[in-house]
């Protein structure tokens, strides 16, 4: 396993992030557990998850994916061995009005319920990182392009960083970090942490994929010159960039066969970007899963690519892209296919 440093902190963590999601929806406690069993004995110490999941988010598993991590935290009494991140849910109405009626503010009382009720889940007494899972102003995230300004109310920026600096000071958390924010967003909060004294972001967890480059358009200067590390999600694009959905493949099990909502990979564009990787994954008699992996890891702005699998061949082939590294020509060959199609699927 590589490691790097998480954003400008002391903290180092693997490069290859396990992710959570599909804990207790797709994959049960057991499968869960045997995930993190086998993660952590790849050298893997970085653990995503978030109040919000199971994906999709529904009220019957909502904290559940919290649950089965506590569960295997005390099981294996391996709290100091790794790297926990959770995230708190910004306001949703419509879509997650089982959290806080879909209200949800980054104010004092909504992050102190959630991080609490996230802390006894987890069953632990802090978390390493805690991110605010997307934003609280109508802005341009979860694939939307193009911002639309609208007279939004959110809490103010100060007093959102006050109450993480607090939770700091209580040691219920250590660092804080973003999650599908903007440029704007970003700068936003470095510039009032720098302002006011207040706790700095490290990190901003955004997509990042062969199918998806717009970090690379304003946030990449800023993850460099900030150092504000990219914790990379959706890096095989929901598992598109493995190929298994080309041509109507895809079983009944995988995750876009049952939960097509959330597909905004397969466009024609990205269909025809997606075969194109395909392809040139198997010239160089490459995994396309791990050729597309591998190609997120060898970005300087990355502090961690987080993975996800529903099984264990998915979880052993993705944690494997850790030991394949692109040459010039090759990363020369991708960056000839995303100049014909340019972030796709945003």
């Amino acid at each position: 396993m590589q490691y790097r440093t998480l954003g400008n902190t002391d903290l180092e963590v693997s490069l290859i992030c396990l992710g959570s999601m599909t804990w207790g929806e797709q994959n049960s406690e057991t499968e869960g557990h045997a995930q993190l069993d086998y993660a952590l004995e790849q050298g893997i110490n970085f653990i995503d998850t978030a109040e919000l999941y199971a994906i999709p988010a529904r009220a019957e598993t909502y904290g559940r994916t919290e649950e089965i991590i506590g569960t295997w935290l005390k099981a294996r009494g391996s709290r100091d061995q790794v790297v926990l991140a959770s995230k708190v849910a910004g306001p949703g109405k419509g879509w997650v009005d089982h959290i806080r009626n879909g209200e949800g503010c980054f104010n004092r009382k909504d992050m102190e319920s959630a991080l609490n009720a996230s802390l006894k889940r987890l069953q632990t007494d802090y978390l390493d990182l805690y991110q605010l899972h997307w934003p609280e102003r109508k802005t341009n995230f979860f694939g939307r392009l193009g911002y639309t300004h609208t007279d939004d109310k959110f809490t103010p920026i100060e007093e959102t960083l006050g109450v993480l600096q607090e939770f700091i000071q209580a040691g219920k958390i250590r660092h804080i970090g973003l999650s599908n924010e903007t440029p704007w967003g970003l700068m936003r909060f470095l510039q009032v942490a720098d302002h006011m004294g207040l706790p700095r972001v490290v990190t901003i967890q955004n997509p990042y994929s062969l199918l998806n480059r717009t970090f690379e358009i304003g946030l990449a200067e800023i993850a460099h010159r900030e150092q504000v590390g990219l914790l990379a999600y959706s890096p095989l694009g929901f598992g598109v960039l493995s190929g298994k959905y080309l041509d109507g493949g895809g079983k009944p099990e995988d995750r876009l066969t049952r939960f097509p909502e959330y597909d905004r990979y397969s466009n024609h564009q990205a269909v025809a970007a997606t075969r194109d990787y395909v392809g040139l994954a198997q010239e160089l008699d490459m995994s396309p899963a791990q050729m597309a992996l591998a190609y997120v890891n060898s970005r300087p702005f990355l502090s961690s690519n987080i993975i996800g699998a529903t099984n264990m061949a998915q979880l052993q082939e993705n944690i494997s892209s850790i030991d394949i590294e692109l040459n010039e020509e090759q990363l020369e060959q991708i960056e000839a296919i995303h100049r014909r199609h340019p972030n796709p699927a945003p």
